[in-house]
């Protein structure tokens, strides 16, 4: 059994800097919709959850990042840069006339609130769910990480072949055991596409596996943060591990250093992927953050 959409999605293709991205919309047609970002490996689908439990009056929009869902690939690689200038370009097409509300998930939550940092004056307010960057790198590992880059670059990368969506979706429950088998089969159908021969295929690209091979410097996107001028909500999941992974620098007190105007919720119950465990909390967060804001 698979989970049954109460608010009917439109679908649109957008060109954006040279490649067909999707958009996905729910509720009023608007020029100022809130803008929903989804996370690595996710696509805008996934906040149908979230899109059933909101009021119905809130004009939603989603786009799928290049390489996920479907939207095109890129056959030049994926770097986090493209992201920023994607959404850049996105806010111009959907979002002309103001500033825009965002609401990212994890590296979509992390997009939001550095891009906030980047055009203070194009983002009104940020909902952040579960993007908290990532652990901080030191120069030393550069070697071995190009050195692994080159070695993927070699290799034939899988593409994430299951004999069946219900695969995927009892594969999914196994990694996140409070997701739903309603929700599990309604994502593992949408990541998916059916083969020829029988059998399903992500669609995200097998290229976003590839190790990145330039290291992660915090500092860089520290110094975003600390331009942010736009109120910010920050949801943590309680039963999430991603933020004590950082240490201190995941915590409550390391993000109201960067940003003065932050919110922090703590989702009772929920992991790291609360839009698909509890989007009615999820939604309600959203609701009263934005009508605040």
């Amino acid at each position: 059994m698979s989970y049954e959409p109460r608010r009917p999605a439109r679908y649109e293709m957008l060109r954006i800097r040279g490649l067909d991205q999707r958009v996905t919309r729910w509720g009023p047609d608007s020029d100022a919709p809130v803008l929903l970002l989804h996370g690595w490996g996710d696509s805008a689908d996934s906040f149908q959850f979230i899109a059933d439990e909101i009021a119905p009056e809130w004009p939603l929009a989603a786009i799928d990042w290049r390489g996920f869902g479907h939207s095109a690939w890129d056959p030049g690689g994926y770097w986090f840069p493209d992201y920023y200038a994607d959404l850049d370009e996105l806010l111009d097409r959907l979002c002309p006339a103001g500033k825009v509300r965002l609401v990212g998930h994890s590296m979509g939550g992390n997009i939001a609130m550095t891009y906030a940092g980047i055009r203070p004056p194009r983002v009104q307010c940020v909902v952040n769910l579960e993007g908290f960057g990532l652990p901080r790198t030191d120069p030393s590992q550069a070697p071995a990480r190009l050195v692994k880059w080159l070695d993927q670059l070699r290799e034939q990368q899988e593409s994430g072949d299951y004999a069946a969506a219900g695969d995927l979706a009892q594969r999914l429950m196994r990694r996140n055991p409070r997701l739903t088998l309603e929700r599990a089969s309604f994502i593992a159908d949408r990541w998916t596409w059916p083969l020829p021969g029988g059998g399903v295929r992500l669609r995200a690209d097998p290229a976003h596996r590839l190790v990145n091979p330039y290291l992660y410097r915090r500092e860089e996107t520290e110094a975003c943060w600390r331009q942010v001028v736009a109120p910010v909500l920050m949801v943590f999941g309680e039963l999430s591990d991603l933020a004590t992974r950082l240490g201190t620098e995941g915590g409550e007190q390391a993000f109201r250093a960067f940003i003065p105007d932050l919110r922090v919720e703590v989702l009772a119950g929920a992991g790291h992927m609360l839009h698909h465990e509890a989007p009615a909390a999820v939604a309600r967060l959203i609701e009263g953050f934005l009508g605040n804001t």
